[in-house]
């Protein structure tokens, strides 16, 4: 199944679940099909992101998205607007987005400055481009098992399982967080996948009670430390996917430690963090394909 990590001075137990090793893979991937696929038709698949004010984090991630784009042979365009952005300014802008030929692929940054509903910005972005998989129109043919673009960090959760060919069919799979963004998604995900699926939250009594009885456990929360050793079944697979700053470190929401119980482990960072930019640019590629395969079309909104 690949590597294995040791932490906390135990013995080498979990495989790690390398995110930064997948994504370099899925990039190299998504490179040729594109090159091949613009060969044929001339066009190159461009995302554009949607940045609004400064936020440092924010300005970081977008960054990497640009340069991970040109790794994979796609363009990538940035609006940059300022934090006093008004609503009628951004929608405008998401309209002409929509409209534009040239943009296959449509992100809005997060978070958002305070007067600005996150919610909103994304449903007036045009479905057909929604490579963030958050439109209520995506997260709709989610639930209802149908096709359409799936959020990034819960689609690189399971390209991780699938990739070190976690069993998922019959399993019992926790997830700890019920976020819009990765809890809720990644729970029906799971469940597609024929998992027997909990959620647990902020008002989950005895959650190691829960998450100890889990063949594989998804960490969502936001919480630096939440899963301790002692809340692992020896061998379970566990995905951390909580990214935390304690002083100038990142950490995920399990205790390194956990590692020397579990099965397989995704560290933080190197673990789903590499993923999610990775499967939104698979989505970017399938979105231009599929936008290059019909008539053009009015924006969305």
């Amino acid at each position: 199944m690949g590597k294995r990590l040791r932490a906390g001075g135990g013995c080498a137990l979990a495989v790690l679940l390398d995110g930064r090793a997948l994504a370099k893979r899925v990039r190299a991937q998504v490179k040729a099909e594109a090159e091949a696929w613009s060969r044929r038709t001339g066009v190159v698949p461009c995302l554009a992101a949607v940045l609004v004010g400064e936020d440092p984090a924010s300005v970081v991630y977008v960054r990497n998205k640009e340069r991970d784009c040109a790794r994979a042979g796609l363009r990538s365009r940035v609006l940059r607007l300022p934090a006093q952005t008004s609503w009628e300014t951004l929608a405008a802008h998401l309209d002409a987005l929509g409209r534009d030929r040239e943009v296959h692929g449509i992100l809005v940054q997060q978070p958002l400055p305070p007067h600005l509903d996150a919610g909103a910005a994304v449903a007036c972005t045009d479905p057909r481009k929604d490579v963030d998989g958050l439109h209520p129109l995506s997260q709709g043919h989610l639930m209802r098992g149908e096709p359409g673009f799936l959020p990034c960090t819960p689609l690189g959760v399971m390209e991780l399982l699938r990739h070190h060919d976690v069993p998922l069919a019959g399993r019992r799979a926790v997830v700890v967080g019920r976020s819009t963004l990765v809890g809720k998604p990644i729970s029906l995900m799971l469940l597609a996948a024929h998992c027997t699926v909990t959620v647990c939250h902020s008002r989950t009594p005895d959650l190691g009670a829960v998450t100890r009885l889990a063949d594989v456990v998804v960490l969502a929360a936001g919480r630096p430390g939440l899963l301790t050793p002692d809340m692992v079944r020896p061998g379970a697979t566990v995905v951390d996917v909580g990214i935390n700053r304690v002083g100038d470190t990142l950490v995920g929401d399990a205790d390194p430690a956990v590692a020397n119980v579990a099965g397989a482990f995704s560290p933080v960072p190197g673990g789903v963090g590499p993923m999610t930019i990775a499967m939104l640019l698979r989505n970017t590629l399938q979105a231009a394909q599929a936008l290059e395969a019909v008539p053009a079309a009015g924006g969305g909104g």
